[in-house]
């Protein structure tokens, strides 16, 4: 049987490729560092797949036919297409279609409908993680998209739901793999917005508090979507991180490394929950 190894979340944005030369010097090696222990934690898990829980950002989807969840069960993914990631070194990235169609079953099963796509591009919401930890070589992935750009969004509620779903996936999923998971996006962010460049550091640091307490019903009480929007319009990408604490039973959080990082726009934070085995 298979068995869920380890979870983790990072933040993805793009000025830690495309602006990291104007990031302040201090922050590029914790940043460095953090990103360096996140894929050090990640190997030391050994997975043979791994599940990726980010965002689309018109890599697939646009205001026209944007999926709340979105399974991406292909035998490969595409690289990303935004030409600032031109020297990412993966122009296409292992897939694993066995384990995603389990996944997308077993969703199904549990009252759930995402979309399932055999060919997703994938852009820097899972490009930019891998890059900077340094994962290679690549396992397979099974992406998840998850909508935090167009509302309506899933509700905090149903993303914790649907990560606890995912987790009794693999506990079913016949063969013999190690799975672990990574969770790309936030913390707080704004984007396009008035206040664009405004990090809500005091919201960032009760999410990172009320995770390492496993309080789940604080936390559900605390992302109301008002509270959400009040950091940024990129906060929403907190349900990725809600989602792997679902699949992760709300245990043993570990908080790597934060930092408001103004060159970057964002609140960014590394983390890795540790499942029972």
């Amino acid at each position: 049987m298979a068995g869920l190894v380890g979870v983790f979340a990072t933040c993805h944005t793009p000025s830690l490729v495309r602006d990291w030369d104007a990031i302040e010097q201090r922050r590029r090696r914790e940043l460095s560092a953090a990103f360096g222990e996140l894929g050090r934690r990640i190997a030391a898990c050994s997975p043979d797949a791994m599940i990726m829980i980010g965002a689309d950002h018109w890599a697939n989807f646009f205001v026209d036919n944007y999926p709340a969840i979105c399974l991406g069960v292909g035998e490969e993914h595409g690289g990303p297409p935004e030409r600032w990631l031109s020297d990412y070194p993966h122009h296409t990235m292992p897939g694993d279609p066995a384990l995603g169609v389990h996944i997308a079953k077993t969703a199904f099963a549990s009252g759930f409908e995402p979309s399932i796509s055999y060919n997703l591009r994938l852009d820097h919401a899972f490009c930019v993680p891998l890059w900077k930890a340094g994962i290679a070589p690549l396992p397979p992935l099974v992406p998840i998209i998850i909508n935090a750009l167009q509302p309506p969004f899933p509700t905090i509620e149903r993303c914790l739901e649907f990560g606890r779903m995912i987790a009794r996936a693999i506990g079913t999923y016949d063969l013999s793999s190690r799975i672990a998971i990574l969770a790309t996006g936030g913390l707080s962010h704004s984007v396009g917005e008035p206040q664009m460049g405004r990090i809500d550091e005091a919201f960032d640091r009760e999410c990172i508090e009320l995770f390492r307490r496993g309080d789940t019903e604080a936390l559900l009480q605390f992302l109301r979507q008002d509270r959400i929007d009040a950091a940024g319009n990129g906060a929403n990408e907190v349900r990725f991180w809600v989602t792997a604490h679902g699949a992760a039973a709300a245990r043993r959080f570990d908080l790597i490394h934060y930092e408001a990082v103004p060159e970057t726009y964002t609140g960014c934070a590394f983390a890795e929950w540790k499942p029972e085995a």
